[in-house]
């Protein structure tokens, strides 16, 4: 009884109106079967509203998403770092030692098939003080058009695989590439897992340009603010340097100057 009210308790009211147009769809089958064309424009339209909703990382519209730290962290001035993708064998010691000159704690969203890798590196992230959140199991690329089975598949392994490593099971879930689809928050809801997201990226993945890539954070620079970064999948510059080790240092010297102090995103719930 207590799981189906928390999984009532977040569906949001485009989940609700639209399990009411599917009803409405089919009384309307029922009664005027004539009409048949209309009602199923109508579905397609609901779909795609859905399907829409599911490719904006940042939206709340399917359920809870943190897209920047509560209020309480904001007014003590908190930021939160992520870094997703990883562990990486070459890139993440970097990370690791230059986030312990600059004495910043960062959440690292981790694949559970790599953090099997890398076991010893997980656990010395967890050492350094920092926080190893899920990513999923295996990052699929079709992670979004996964149902409730899938969901729960790809997720529940990773909590498990994550846990046998530090001893420690993650609170925060953040989708591969950020998409998903309505089946998702009932599946995190039953694991007590909180939907997180960004406040602003530099698609370090993708763009070489290490300076555009800080630009792009160093606008985003504010109290309350999550930002994202990768240490696996990392794209290299001109002179085959992993943007995230190339950016860290303006970002983290700005942030001090700024006098905003990095937090995990468990230290940023409290």
């Amino acid at each position: 009884m207590h799981r189906k009210i928390q999984l009532l308790w977040h569906s949001t009211w485009l989940i609700k109106l639209s399990i009411i147009l599917h009803v409405l769809i089919l009384i309307g089958l029922l009664v005027t079967p004539y009409l048949w064309p209309w009602l199923l424009a109508v579905f397609i339209l609901n779909h795609l509203i859905i399907a829409t909703v599911g490719l904006w990382p940042r939206s709340n519209w399917l359920g809870p998403n943190w897209t920047h730290l509560p209020i309480a962290a904001i007014s003590r001035n908190e930021i939160a770092l992520t870094i997703d993708d990883g562990p990486d064998a070459l890139v993440t010691p970097q990370v690791l030692e230059m986030l312990d000159d600059y004495d910043v704690k960062a959440t690292f969203f981790c694949i559970g098939n790599k953090a099997i890798q890398q076991p010893e590196l997980c656990r010395e992230i967890v050492r350094r003080g920092h926080k190893i959140e899920n990513h999923s199991q295996q990052h699929r690329h079709n992670f979004s058009l996964l149902g409730i089975a899938g969901f729960s598949r790809e997720i529940e392994a990773a909590q498990q695989t994550l846990f046998n490593i530090t001893g420690m099971l993650p609170k925060f879930f953040r989708a591969p590439a950020g998409l998903r689809n309505p089946f998702l928050q009932p599946v995190l809801s039953r694991l007590n897992l909180t939907l997180a997201s960004w406040s602003v990226r530099g698609f370090d993945t993708q763009v070489t340009d290490a300076e555009k890539v800080s630009r792009k954070l160093l606008a985003g620079l504010r109290a309350g603010a999550i930002l994202l970064l990768h240490d696996g999948n990392a794209a290299r510059t001109k002179d085959n340097i992993p943007v995230i080790l190339a950016v860290l240092p303006a970002l983290l010297q700005a942030a001090k100057k700024q006098n905003l102090h990095f937090v995990t995103l468990q230290d940023a719930a409290l």
